[in-house]
């Protein structure tokens, strides 16, 4: 395949961007029954959660708590059979470090709860409708557009990526016109105004 075909002269196919692996077999439906079977897992979990009440703090408490419970038994089995530990990396963060992430996630929180307690207390109504809506999109559409954005460019990738090389032409040839006309006009105007004063 020649770089000339391809958006942004790119040499691999999609299939080999996605990893071309069975993950990108799924993604792009060559694996249809798995890809058909996640979406019918993705469905019941909804129905799951929906219907029982179970959330999904409680599920991710659930696997932490059995991935540690998995690990503490390994360790102390491996003590007794004179084996090896499981293998845990060492982590260690600097205290500049911690501090920085603290920080920055600390004015972040603080905007975000501020605009959680203005939409809780019902003072900003237009916002709980767009988080709320924003919210249901993600849920309900995230994996469907995962499973079929990529699948349809695999499908249609010449002619997408031929409409998205004009497109760029084009804009490039707008900013060309734009930095001609508006950029170097204000630099003149600048440079004279220098030159006066």
């Amino acid at each position: 395949m020649g770089s000339s075909n391809h958006l942004f002269n790119r040499q691999r196919t999609v299939h080999e961007i996605f990893g071309g692996g069975f993950v990108a077999d799924v993604i792009l439906w060559r694996q249809k029954n798995v890809t058909v079977g996640i979406l019918l897992v993705a469905l019941a979990s909804l129905v799951v959660f929906e219907r029982w009440g179970y959330t999904l703090l409680s599920l991710v408490s659930s696997v932490l708590l059995l991935l540690l419970t998995i690990l503490f038994l390994w360790a102390k089995s491996a003590a007794i059979l004179n084996r090896p530990s499981p293998p845990l990396p060492e982590l260690h963060l600097s205290e500049e470090t911690v501090n920085e992430v603290a920080a920055f996630v600390r004015t972040r929180l603080n905007a975000f709860l501020s605009v959680s307690q203005d939409i809780a207390l019902g003072k900003d109504t237009n916002s709980f409708f767009k988080v709320a809506g924003y919210l249901l999109l993600i849920s309900i559409l995230g994996l469907l557009i995962i499973l079929t954005i990529p699948a349809l460019y695999e499908r249609y990738e010449d002619f997408i990526d031929k409409y998205v090389k004009a497109m760029c032409k084009k804009s490039q040839q707008l900013y060309a016109k734009f930095d001609v006309e508006c950029i170097g006009t204000t630099q003149k105007w600048v440079l004279e105004k220098q030159k006066l004063g």
